[in-house]
């Protein structure tokens, strides 16, 4: 089996309390790791390639902490479209 390693040099949060801030970042990280481990994604991700800057554009943000876990899973979805070859 292939192996996905993505790194994230810095994950920078301004104005989240931090309960919002862990959510979002748990989010993102249980997110990212269903994404990587589907099979399709995966064959795509086959050839290590880099991604220095991924620009996401607009992003839908809800108050507290549903709004910020909600935020963390649309942000790996995107970040996954974002580093498709």
């Amino acid at each position: 089996m292939s192996r996905i390693r993505l790194n994230i040099d810095r994950l920078v949060l301004n104005g989240f309390q931090p309960l919002e801030a862990k959510a979002l970042t748990d989010a993102l990280r249980s997110q990212l790791s269903l994404v990587l481990a589907d099979p399709r994604t995966r064959h795509e991700w086959a050839h290590s390639h880099r991604t220095p800057v991924l620009k996401l554009g607009r992003m839908p943000l809800q108050a507290g902490t549903a709004g910020a876990i909600g935020f963390g899973r649309w942000m790996a979805k995107t970040v996954a479209k974002g580093l498709k070859p």
